[in-house]
């Protein structure tokens, strides 16, 4: 089973070397010096106090790999659309491309009946760069569920968690689903098949639409986030207002907000991704989390105030700090708000 990682950071890293030393034939697409360390020493991953190490075909040349059973996109949302077309040596006729990202993914609506079939969203995927590209038919989502990092260059350190949630975006249970939930299962994680994906993604992105932003923001850390009674407060109304969202479009909440604000709580000192990325000088993942959020919002006609108001502050903190991606000129204008 030949899979390629695309985007070998802290999750894509962590997943790689374990698909590795379950026998896959696993293979990185990666960058500078993280990649010059794997392609010279292998890539090691430090989870549960020792070290494992894998070595595997490593590069920035999507060509030199061919043809893959599987893809896993490990980059964050604004990274993969920016490289859609790159990936196009890796897909073979049936190979199936898992979308391990947080937030609202760009083929969310693919599978859908009635009014919202196939719609797309346009702050995640404007000019339809990955629908054309890709090919919704090929997705399998995911929903990522383990904390990591990248310790050092070609070091990833497993900080918590091993899940992933896996699910056919058309609700069926595939081969290729039960297949690659087979060999995450192998390798030591937890890899359950989720008749509606959907959930689980809404479940993960009710707590990062508000607790990364707020994070951010704040500097806080996310017990602190969700203990604090005003930030508290904040998350649970940005939270209600997804809710709310979700549920007009078929989404069940399995859950209550109290109870995912509690949860978050008892991870403890935990630097959300949002405020890590802050703090490096990266680019911030915001779009996916929030603007797709507020964009559905107006689709089915509800208001988002708390949603709008932190958006509206975390965009000009990033823009400020040259930290928030914008697309080309062209694109924007080549993406038509659909209305249908």
């Amino acid at each position: 089973m030949k899979i390629c990682i695309y985007g070998a950071g802290a999750i894509g890293g962590y997943i790689g070397v374990l698909l590795k030393l379950a026998g896959a034939d696993v293979s990185l697409v990666a960058r500078g010096a993280h990649l010059k360390a794997i392609r010279e020493h292998g890539l090691k991953l430090l989870i549960d106090g020792e070290e494992k190490s894998a070595r595997m075909p490593a590069t920035d040349k999507p060509a030199e790999l061919g043809p893959q059973d599987y893809v896993i996109v490990g980059l964050k949302a604004h990274q993969a659309w920016e490289v859609a077309e790159q990936m196009a040596p890796l897909l073979g006729r049936d190979t199936a491309v898992v979308t391990a990202q947080n937030g609202l993914p760009w083929w969310y609506f693919y599978g859908f009946e009635g009014q919202y079939a196939d719609r797309r969203i346009e702050s995640v995927d404007p000019g339809d760069r990955q629908w054309r590209a890709i090919g919704p038919q090929r997705v399998i989502g995911c929903t990522v569920y383990p904390a990591a990092e990248v310790a050092s260059p070609g070091v990833i350190k497993h900080i918590s968690g091993n899940k992933f949630g896996l699910g056919e975006p058309k609700r069926e249970i595939t081969e290729r689903v039960r297949r690659l939930s087979d060999l995450f299962e192998k390798a030591g994680m937890k890899a359950p098949i989720l008749p509606e994906i959907r959930n689980d993604i809404w479940l993960k992105l009710w707590g990062n639409l508000c607790f990364n932003p707020i994070s951010a923001l704040t500097r806080a850390t996310l017990d602190v986030v969700a203990t604090d009674p005003g930030t508290r407060a904040l998350s649970r109304n940005m939270m209600l207002e997804a809710e709310r969202i979700g549920r007009r479009i078929g989404v069940h909440f399995r859950v209550d907000v109290e109870r995912r604000i509690d949860g978050a709580a008892k991870v403890g000192a935990h630097r959300t991704s949002m405020l890590q990325d802050l703090e490096r000088g990266r680019a911030l993942e915001i779009d996916a989390l929030l603007t797709a959020v507020q964009e559905l919002g107006r689709l089915v006609e509800m208001e988002t105030p708390y949603i709008d108001a932190v958006l509206a502050l975390t965009q000009q903190m990033a823009r400020v700090a040259g930290l928030y991606p914008t697309f080309p000129d062209s694109v924007l204008q080549e993406a038509q708000p659909r209305i249908d």
